[in-house]
């Protein structure tokens, strides 16, 4: 099995090491027994989502995002089109472009994808912090980095049901993220993928589904897949007894 994962724009929109995601998805599929290809789109590149089975885009500054949004804007309906049977994961700032508007801190309102009909408006406040996170997607929270100056409303189908610690996408403790179909968005960088073993079968497992293909599971576990998930628990546990520190 062949399994394509492409990257929009690392050199603008990676800021927090966010390559590492599809570093690490690809690794994880190469051990269930898939052949992988990482493809990078750059600014000056036309994208081809034909065949991808995976689509990323990680965060970016202010400016970077701006920049990122006029690249992908001539392609989104290409983008939508895309969306019915490819996996869409936008993280960090990245899941803003995914609504409907930005408003920025001078008050220019950016036209976005509108996959979702959600806007966002930035802030002169940055908001820098750990965070923990519940979806319905799988068991176990999601842990990570939040650092953002921006508050999203409208979200009418969030990824996170709640934040155990950590801001939603307009409140302390409240939703977070975006959902809809294959199209997952979040302000959750970490990498994301790299801090959460189940979020990352989550995603390789939806990617099967879309192909309406399977990859056995070995019983054996490679070792940086052990480490991973007793990383994730080491982190788990520090940032779940600091959230309780705080209450």
């Amino acid at each position: 099995m062949n399994i394509k994962l492409l990257h929009l724009y690392p050199e603008a929109m990676s800021l927090y090491g966010e390559y590492a995601n599809l570093t690490l998805l690809s690794r994880y599929l190469t051990w269930r027994g898939a052949e992988v290809e990482i493809k990078t789109v750059g600014c000056d590149d036309a994208p081809d989502f034909t065949g991808a089975d995976l689509i990323y885009m990680g965060a970016g500054t202010e400016r970077t995002q701006k920049a990122a949004l006029g690249w992908l804007m001539p392609y989104r309906d290409a983008l939508k089109q895309a969306a019915d049977h490819t996996l869409l994961l936008f993280t960090g700032n990245a899941m803003e472009l995914l609504g409907a508007s930005v408003t920025d801190q001078k008050g220019a309102v950016h036209e976005c994808l509108g996959i979702g009909s959600f806007t966002t408006a930035e802030r002169d406040q940055r908001i820098p912090h750990d965070v923990i996170a519940r979806t319905g997607l799988f068991e176990t929270p999601v842990v990570g980095f939040m650092n953002k100056c921006s508050v999203t409303g409208g979200v009418d189908s969030p990824l996170f049901d709640s934040m155990v610690m950590g801001m939603g996408n307009e409140q302390e403790g409240g939703s977070e993220g975006f959902r809809r179909g294959n199209v997952v968005g979040t302000h959750i960088t970490g990498p994301i993928l790299v801090k959460n073993p189940d979020f990352l079968v989550w995603a390789a497992e939806k990617i099967l589904e879309n192909r309406g293909e399977s990859l056995p599971v070995s019983t054996e576990e490679p070792d940086w897949l052990i480490h991973a998930k007793k990383a994730y628990q080491v982190t788990l546990d520090e940032l779940s007894a600091l959230a309780k520190q705080s209450k």
